[in-house]
């Protein structure tokens, strides 16, 4: 709010930055002695209007500027000395030249909307926000760009429901740009493909790591020798939805969360290297399991998350943030750790952001409000 407040104040300062500098600039002409000149007041007014006003608005400010010039010469009467049309020309070129800079500027600022209009169509296109209502479970996803107005990244999420039940995946691929949104799309496409063919977890993951594979070698360089995909695979296995099955390849831990305010981080039994990354080591994926309670909440987020640094460098702990908070749902627990993020940060993070919350309602879930609140912390984890 602060923030916005200051924006607002210095959006309002720009607009009457113009006509503040003509008006004073024709009060300091009169007031000094003939030596002295309203010349840099009535140059800087257009130059100043033309990043920020339309072309029509930097137009009248500019001849509003050479009018004043002529104005005052008339005043002082001084018009016929060449001191006089020298000040004049100095202003109305100076005016021509803002409307040059005012048309440069609007249309470097119509080509990035334009980027940012693909890129975001791009994103979208890759990476569909799931529905809120999937096989019976509750689902938010949320993508977090670093930087506002940039769509582009290789943070990913997805959710399928399967014979088998709800698969879902988070993941990050190494690398940012169209690039990392091509591995995005080859790692999204194999995960939908792949959850409704394969009947375990497992073999989930290892077409992942085939569909990577063949993805490097058909690049060179660098990306070729280095390309790599984080990813957390979760199922929610069909008429056992007291469950959750998980294979972690070199990704932060999901949380469970539960319906008590208790959370718990779910670590793998057995480390993996990210998806990739079977040159440099391999061994059959383990999917662990752990229990899914009525009420309960899996979060799976990527490091944009863990990562993120306050002002003097501490990390943001999810669990730490989160252990002993309830949420009404997994809406609102994404849009409140979104907010506590933001807040950690400073508005400064410096990576992208996915967050995907799937939460198991109690049967009275779907018509009961509950409120944000911290509740008591002694919980013991299962």
């Amino acid at each position: 709010m602060g923030q916005r407040k200051q924006r607002g104040t210095a959006r309002r300062f720009l607009l009457m930055l113009p006509t503040v500098l003509i008006f004073g600039g024709a009060c300091f002409d009169v007031a000094t002695p003939e030596p002295f000149t309203a010349v840099p007041f009535l140059t800087a007014a257009p130059l100043i209007a033309a990043p920020f006003f339309s072309l029509t608005a930097t137009l009248l400010t500019g001849a509003a500027a050479v009018v004043v010039m002529a104005g005052l010469h008339a005043y002082n009467g001084t018009s016929a000395r060449g001191t006089a049309i020298t000040e004049t020309v100095t202003v109305l070129t100076v005016a021509v030249l803002a409307l040059v800079v005012n048309r440069v500027v609007r249309r470097s600022g119509e080509q990035l909307a334009s980027a940012r209009v693909v890129a975001e169509t791009a994103q979208r296109a890759v990476l569909p926000v799931p529905n809120e209502r999937i096989g019976g479970l509750h689902v938010a996803a949320r993508y977090e760009a670093a930087q506002a107005g940039t769509f582009i990244g290789g943070d990913l999420f997805a959710v399928q429901d399967t014979p088998y039940g709800v698969r879902l995946i988070v993941g990050d691929v190494r690398g940012k740009g169209l690039q990392a949104v091509e591995a995005v799309a080859v790692v999204i496409g194999a995960f939908r493909e792949a959850a409704e063919q394969e009947s375990t977890l497992e073999a989930v993951a290892g077409r992942l790591e085939r569909a990577l594979t063949r993805e490097g070698m058909r690049r060179e360089g660098l990306d070729a020798i280095e390309g790599f995909t984080t990813a957390a695979l979760a199922e929610i296995p069909r008429g056992g939805q007291d469950r959750i099955r998980l294979v972690n390849r070199g990704h932060p831990e999901p949380l469970l969360l539960y319906a008590d305010g208790g959370l718990e981080a779910l670590a793998p039994t057995d480390p993996a290297l990210p998806l990739g990354m079977s040159d440099l080591a391999g061994w059959p994926d383990h999917a662990d399991e752990a229990p899914f309670p009525l009420g309960a909440t899996l979060l799976l987020y990527t490091d944009g998350l863990s990562e993120a640094r306050n002002a003097a460098g501490v990390f943001y702990d999810p669990k730490q943030r989160l252990h002993g908070r309830l949420f009404p749902g997994p809406d609102e627990l994404l849009t409140a750790l979104s907010d506590d993020v933001r807040l950690h940060t400073g508005g400064r993070s410096t990576d992208d952001m996915a967050l995907l919350a799937v939460a198991r309602p109690t049967e009275d879930q779907p018509e009961r409000r509950t409120t944000v609140g911290i509740v008591r912390a002694d919980r013991h984890n299962p």
